[in-house]
This record gives C-alpha cells, structure tokens and sequence, in this order.
C-alpha cells in the first residue's frame, strides 16, 4: 500500500519557516507514523524577499487565509504571529474546514484559546501549539500528556531568551540596559520594537498558556501581572550578586486555595540555582506535580532548529491521530481561573535605596522598617560611587507584598532617601 502524503501549507517564512521548510525538505519521512510530509504552498508577506531556502517550486500565497482554505492543504502551519488579523483569521479559517492547525503562536491563544478551541473541537480539527513555549523544549507536551496524571501545584521558569540574554550580558560585560539591548537588535536577538520581549508581555502570553494546561482553566491573559527588565539596572545586577542573586526575568502561576496568581516580572534566584545558571538565551521551567514531585526542563527558546523541530513533532502528532483537548479539558467546561491579587503573596524583598551620607540615617531605616512589620534578613552598604548618595541594599525575611510595599512608601518621604527605593521579589523557587 502506498504511503499516504500530508500536504502542508506554511503561512510565515521567518527564522521558524525556514527552518521548517528545511527540515521537511530533508526529511519528509521523519515522523514514526507510516506517511510522508511535503509542503506544497506557502504565504508570507514578500515574495521576493531573500531566503535560505527555495520555494520556486511551491504555490504562493499572498493571503494566508487563502491558504488555509486550498483544497490541496492537509495541514495549515501558521507562524506569522500576532493576536489578531492575518493570523487569527487564517487559523479560523483552517478550523472551520475541520483542517489539523499547528501554530506557534502564543499571543493568539492566550488571548483567544477557548474561542480557538471551541471551534477546533466543534469541528473535529487539531490544534497543536507545542512551538509556541520554550521553542524546542516540550513544555506543552509535558503540561498537555505527561502531566494529566497529576495536580499541577506551580510553573515557573525564563521563558524569554532575549531578556535573559540581555541580563546575562549585562552582568557578564558590566554594561547597561540600554547599550545591551541595542547590540542585541543588532545581532538580530531582540526585535526593532522590543516592547513585546524586555516588556514581559512574551513571557506572560506563554505563562498564561501553561497555566491553562496545568491547571485545566480557560487562557486568562488579562489576569497575567507583568513587569519587564527595563528599569533593571547594572547597579542592582551587581549587588544582587553579592548578595548570593542572579537577577532573572521569571513567569509564575500558582495555584491555592483561592485561585490562581499568574505574574511575570525581574526576581533574584541564588546564585547555585538551576534559574540562575541557564544564561545566554536559554529557557528553563519548573513544573511542581503534587504526585510526581519536581520536573525541570532546558533549553533553548528560539531558533530555527530548536522551534520548527517543535512544529514537526506537532505535524507527527496529527499523523499519528491522536486527538486530545486543546487545553487540560473539553473548550466547553473552561473557565476562568480566580485571579490572586499579588499583594497578598508572602515572600522575601530585595530593597535598595539610595540615601544622603549622614549619621543616623541606616537607624531611621529600620525603625521604618520594624514599624511596618517588616524584618531585615540581611544588609549590605557600599561606598558612595559619587557625590549623588549612598546605596545601601538589604533582603527581608518572608513579608506580605502589601507590608513591604508601605514599608517602601513610606521609606521614600524621609528626608535622607534621594529617590524612591528600588523593590525586588526574592524567587520563591
């Protein structure tokens, strides 16, 4: 019996595009079911753009929407991104038509997953996202098939490869934010709007897709915390290190009693922990299973080879037939999870301040401090690095956010501290 070919469409030929396009030239029998892959048209916004593969002999589509709706489309691979238009309506399009969709498109499911979802399972159509978290890592995978056995307490990890090499080079070469992320859109590592990565919205999108799948809630985007590395400073990667830190860029949802708390922002992880040692533009996660106990994963986060080889063991999946929900459950019994305020977490807090060099002034600190009902762990001064002030930096024992917020509030109407005192979460991790 002849082997049956998948015929796929590819809307996006970007560093994941082509990588794909590359692979399945090379090996259009990858996939352990019986069957061979070939791409046979593709959309992307030029034509005429250089690109490191061929695509003369295949059929082009300026409207991607056009592609998901071609009779000769088996599959429809979207990878141009964005939470809305071309991208949204493609993969609409592909659903309806009860067509497998493989995205890698995060910001479009966590703002429009149950909707998604909805429509794929009314129509009995895939939808597999694996490239769309921690590029080749099987992130998904794991929260969607491995973990269903169990009661996912927590996720966390650096799901943002341009923020953590950003802060890696920054401590590595003692420079500023500004003059790191500028080589870094130079070598092509963070876009020319870079909102989206260093603004930590990318991280909450992927964040907010497992937290779906860990917790078996609908995509609640919206209820996502986010605080980016722009005003991280050298100063503080600097100190933090002294102190035992690495300051890294983490993505959190948590699950108590009384919901759920998805946030995205700089903590300090210590320095031996597996957080702070994956540098460069490396992804690591942490998944807490009640019964399994810990699980680690590592790896790099974007990439040609690492992401297209996630979308390839997604067009192996739909090979292979098996049908899963899009997210832990059916569309139609996901809900929104209850949002935690963060304010309430209990955790340490890295406190820097910048103060006038005068007697007195460290005592005035930490009555404030006793006064809020915030207890001091550890303290460090260093010599005034010009006549602008004295920075002193301490850590706090484990506070409520709301406590050591007042404390900061009111730290920063004494008369000896010149600006408002820099506040950072000690990872709990």
């Amino acid at each position: 019996m002849a082997q049956k070919t998948w015929r796929v469409g590819v809307a996006g030929l970007g560093t994941v595009g082509g990588g794909l396009l590359q692979f399945l030239a090379e090996r259009p029998d990858f996939a352990p079911a019986e069957g061979r892959v070939e791409v046979v048209a593709v959309s992307a916004r030029s034509r005429s753009r250089p690109r490191t593969v061929d695509i003369s002999n295949l059929a082009w589509y300026d409207d991607p929407v056009a592609l998901a709706s071609a009779p000769d489309v088996d599959i429809f691979v979207e990878l141009i991104g964005g939470s809305d238009g071309p991208a949204k309506a493609a993969v609409e399009t592909a659903l309806r038509l009860g067509k497998p969709v493989i995205t890698a498109n995060k910001a479009l499911l966590a703002e429009h997953g149950v909707e998604l979802a909805t429509l794929a399972e009314s129509s009995g159509a895939m939808l597999l996202y694996e490239a769309a978290v921690m590029g080749g890592a099987p992130a998904v995978k794991m929260l969607r098939e491995a973990m269903v056995g169990d009661d996912v307490a927590s996720v966390s990890g650096i799901l943002n490869g341009t923020c953590n090499y950003i802060l890696t080079e920054m401590e590595a070469g003692g420079r500023a934010f500004e003059d790191v992320l500028s080589e870094a859109q130079r070598l092509g590592y963070a876009e020319a709007d870079p909102t989206m990565d260093v603004g930590g919205f990318d991280a909450a999108h992927k964040v907010t897709l497992l937290a779906a799948l860990a917790f078996g809630c609908a995509p609640s985007y919206a209820a996502a915390h986010v605080q980016g590395i722009n005003d991280v400073e050298l100063l503080d990667i600097k100190l933090a290190k002294e102190l035992g830190y690495r300051i890294k860029l983490v993505a959190q949802a948590s699950r108590g009693p009384d919901g759920v708390l998805v946030r995205v922002g700089p903590v300090l992880a210590p320095l031996d922990h597996p957080l702070a040692q994956a540098n460069g533009a490396l992804n690591a996660l942490f998944i807490e299973g009640t019964r399994i106990g810990r699980i680690f994963l590592q790896g790099p986060g974007a990439g040609a080879g690492p992401t297209a080889a996630a979308v390839a063991a997604d067009i192996a999946d739909v090979m292979a037939g098996g049908v899963r929900p899009v997210f832990q459950a059916p569309a139609e019994t996901l809900r929104p999870f209850a949002a935690l305020d963060p304010s309430r977490s209990v955790g340490k807090a890295y406190i820097r301040l910048l103060v006038k060099d005068e007697p007195g002034v460290i005592a005035v600190i930490a009555e404030t401090l006793a006064e809020c009902g915030v207890s001091i762990d550890s303290f460090l001064q260093k010599p005034a690095p010009d006549a602008g002030g004295v920075p002193i930096v301490l850590t706090t024992h484990a506070t409520p956010e709301s406590v050591v917020t007042d404390a900061i509030n009111r730290m920063e109407k004494l008369p000896a501290v010149l600006e408002r005192p820099r506040l950072l979460r000690i990872a709990r991790i």
